[in-house]
């Protein structure tokens, strides 16, 4: 198989950790969207700690390992420059940058951007993934490790909207989605070399859904989701584990609740029990009146929570997906995902409006909104008791 990797050497590596403190993926701790972290009651100008300008466009999110802040962006007339940004998560001041040039198609439709898909740490190092296919793999401290063209490898494996799909570290292994309408695959990755560990052909259709780790029977699988349906495949070797078909939404990504139920935009969104095997998997339910725009659902206890791309929020119950409550909250378009800490939503409108959800009563009611004056379409992070929101120009640390 032919690859293209760039290695380089390391002097030290410094062991980080993965506790719920961080925030070390997209959607936080097991692609849930939940914290336990206390967030502001109430916004308002003075819970902003700092707001630091940024080189160039992004939808990804911030992840947070520590005490530093990462990001990746896109400059240039044709996004061709990728950046990769460390912050002082107090201060917001830039620790380091590294810079690279895009080796793959820069495309995309003019509301994404190169930097759409959100980086991923182990702890140790931080995988950045870019709209280009270029994987790029660092220590905390911006140095390089190895980089990879996978537009090099796979020439057609691209799409003219742009990529836009987070990579994730599941046993181990970095799991990618390349997912498009002509070279059409996912693949797992030896994150010490970059090199292939397998690599699954997949449908040849646009896809920007994210793969997500759950945990089945003391085990990690990977969820690889597409128009196709559901995909389980052990990290390690690309086996499938099990497969769930009827399709499945290209945009939001499934989310694992805590009571072990995969909740997939399916239909609306279809509540799956995962099995041992494909004969062992169950659907619990479908219900179409909790259709979500192009965030995701967030489980909150025997809650789900989905947001369409007006800005309805709708409330079910986890146990049989009987709507409970609408309301509309404040602006007309959605793409980020929200945030749950207990029994508050935290969800930001494309126009930069943050406001709270209080999800306590017998119907949402939105209690506090802080304009941010950007436009806003990645998903906040939240870690340290602070949330981290990200535009094209600007992140701020809120609260903390």
């Amino acid at each position: 198989m032919k690859k293209t990797i760039i290695t380089a050497m390391i002097v030290c590596v410094t062991a980080g950790s993965t506790d719920a403190g961080n925030w070390t993926q997209f959607r936080g701790p097991k692609g849930m969207s939940v914290v336990t972290d206390r967030l502001p009651a109430e916004l308002k100008e003075s819970n902003v700690k700092w707001k630091t300008d940024l080189p160039g466009r992004g939808l990804s999110s911030p992840i947070v390992v520590g005490d530093k802040v990462f990001l990746s962006a896109a400059s240039g007339p044709d996004q061709s420059r990728l950046h990769v940004i460390c912050l002082d998560s107090k201060s917001g001041g830039k620790l380091w940058e590294r810079q690279f040039w895009a080796t793959g198609r820069t495309m995309t439709h003019e509301k994404t951007c190169v930097a759409a898909p959100t980086p991923v740490s182990d702890g140790r190092r931080l995988y950045v993934l870019f709209s280009s296919n270029d994987l790029l793999c660092l220590d905390l401290d911006g140095n390089l490790v190895w980089l990879r063209g996978l537009t090099v490898d796979y020439p057609n494996a691209s799409n003219s909207l742009g990529m836009a799909s987070s990579p994730v570290v599941a046993d181990g292994v970095l799991v990618v989605q390349v997912e498009n309408d002509s070279e059409s695959f996912a693949a797992g990755i030896n994150v010490n070399t970059g090199e292939n560990l397998w690599k699954l052909d997949r449908p040849k259709a646009a896809n920007w859904t994210s793969p997500i780790a759950i945990e089945r029977d003391g085990r990690e699988l990977a969820i690889l989701q597409s128009s196709a349906g559901i995909h389980a495949v052990a990290p390690r070797s690309g086996k499938e584990v099990w497969y769930f078909g009827g399709g499945a939404s290209t945009i939001p990504s499934s989310t694992f609740g805590p009571d072990g139920v995969l909740y997939v935009p399916a239909n609306g969104i279809t509540a799956l029990q995962p099995g041992s095997s494909t004969k062992d998997v169950k659907e619990l339910w479908v219900s179409g009146q909790l259709k979500p725009g192009t965030s995701s659902p967030v489980i909150v206890r025997d809650r789900i929570y989905t947001v369409n791309s007006s800005g309805v929020l709708t409330c079910g119950a986890i146990k049989d997906g009987k709507r409970l409550w609408q309301i509309r909250m404040e602006g007309k378009k959605f793409s980020a995902t929200p945030i749950a800490s207990g029994e508050r939503l935290y969800c930001v409108n494309e126009d930069g409006l943050l406001q709270i959800i209080d999800c306590s009563g017998d119907e949402g009611k939105v209690t506090s909104s802080l304009a941010l004056g950007e436009v806003v379409l990645g998903t906040p992070s939240v870690a340290g008791d602070a949330i981290y929101v990200r535009s094209d120009g600007h992140v701020w640390k809120i609260g903390g």
